[in-house]
């Protein structure tokens, strides 16, 4: 299967960081040669449309063909998505700070409520650059998304195309088997067995969906974890210095309860350690 973003967007403001963003996004597009639109929500004026049109020829994407510049006025989150909907995006660029102060993280962020509401994927740049550094280390997590083969393939593709050093697939050791085997009154060698039996069977899960996915000369560590996974798996990528994480959309979309008795993947909005990519497929298969 391969995952092809077809169209990409990415949603700027007039901010110091504009150039990181576009220089970023430039770098995300030539992975897949994908259409691009770029989306302004608030008022502007002759001079910021200058200052764009300056930029885009810097970077080298003033003479794109399939460029597009949508100006939209209006909440923010709500204009991004639709205009995302109408547009049929694939992926969705954005820009956010790395860790929200609590007012920010109850009230939610723009980049935030985009993660919790859209329904296309999306990569949240914590430090966008206008010299974006190689991404070294890349890490994949496989677990609560039904969207585990996508989250592979493009874990794989960009790593190849980034030459990078490490591609880290993270599963989540199943607890419940061995907590009920250890109240069944097993020895310990009998535990011990079971453990390294259910390691192996997440091992091998991995290691037969990577058959189907090419990713010669990159280096693959499977790594499991156990506890609250959310926050394991930031913890581990910061560990690992990732400049990447990517992760699959959960199932259902969150609720303010969600970040009031927080899901796993809040951990991660609310304190970003690194970029975080969001795949979230559901468009592309209805697409066909």
């Amino acid at each position: 299967m391969a995952l092809l973003f077809k169209k990409i967007a990415a949603a700027f403001a007039f901010s110091p960081t504009l150039e990181g963003l576009l220089t970023e996004t430039a770098r995300v597009q030539k992975y897949w040669n994908s259409e691009l639109i770029l989306i302004h929500v608030g008022e502007h004026s002759q001079q910021e449309e200058q200052q764009l049109g300056e930029l885009l020829e810097k970077i080298g994407l003033s003479e794109y063909g399939n460029l597009k510049i949508v100006w939209e006025k209006g909440n923010p989150v709500d204009r991004i998505l639709k205009t995302c909907s109408r547009e049929q995006v694939d992926l969705l660029i954005a820009g956010a700070l790395k860790k929200e102060s609590m007012v920010k993280y109850y009230l939610g962020t723009i980049a935030r409520k985009i993660l919790r509401k859209a329904d296309c994927s999306v990569l949240v740049l914590t430090s966008p650059s206008i010299l974006p550094t190689q991404i070294k280390n890349i890490v994949a997590n496989t677990e609560d998304t039904e969207f585990i083969e996508e989250v592979l393939t493009t874990a794989c593709t960009i790593g190849q195309k980034e030459n990078s050093n490490f591609l880290h697939i993270v599963r989540e050791i199943k607890m419940y088997g061995l907590t009920m085997s250890a109240t069944e009154n097993c020895t310990e060698e009998e535990y011990a067995a079971l453990r390294q039996n259910l390691v192996q069977d997440e091992i091998t899960e991995v290691e037969e969906i990577l058959l189907r996915i090419p990713h010669e000369g990159l280096k693959v560590n499977v790594k499991l974890l156990s506890g609250k996974s959310g926050f394991e798996l930031s913890q581990f990528a910061q560990r690992k210095n990732a400049e990447l994480l990517i992760v699959g959309a959960p199932q259902r979309k969150f609720s303010f309860f969600d970040r009031l008795f927080t899901h796993d993947q809040e951990y991660l909005f609310a304190d970003l350690p690194c970029n975080l990519l969001v795949i979230n497929p559901r468009k592309e298969v209805s697409r066909g």
